[in-house]
């Protein structure tokens, strides 16, 4: 039983991770190159509180209850930009860092032959 669940919960992530937009976008900031778009990805969370809020004044004016798995989805989504954003920032100046540090190594061996020579 316990292989089963494990096995589902497995390609359920893979499903989601693979096929859903915000995790996508999400995956494509996390790369070198997308790094720099998280800040500007915060934006993102504003369109989904707003369908959050609507979705919430259907339900007050006696909307189906299902919606509020929609104002879930659209809360969960709004959080993971919002998060992003400083999460990129910090992996953006960490990879700075390694990058002029590597410079900085590179920099003195190359010093150091030209001395030798």
């Amino acid at each position: 039983m316990f292989r089963l669940i494990w096995a589902l919960s497995v390609r359920t992530r893979y499903f989601l991770r693979r096929y859903m937009p915000t995790n996508i976008l999400l995956d494509a900031i996390r790369t070198c190159r997308g790094l720099r778009w998280g800040v500007p990805a915060m934006l993102l969370a504003i369109p989904y509180l707003y369908a959050a809020s609507i979705c919430v004044q259907i339900i007050e004016d006696g909307g189906p209850g299902w919606l509020h798995l929609l104002v879930l989805l659209f809360i969960y989504n709004a959080m993971k930009f919002t998060i992003m954003g400083p999460v990129s920032l910090v992996l953006l100046l960490r990879a700075r860092v390694r990058e002029h540090v590597e410079r900085r190594h590179e920099h003195r061996a190359d010093h150091r032959s030209v001395v030798a020579a």
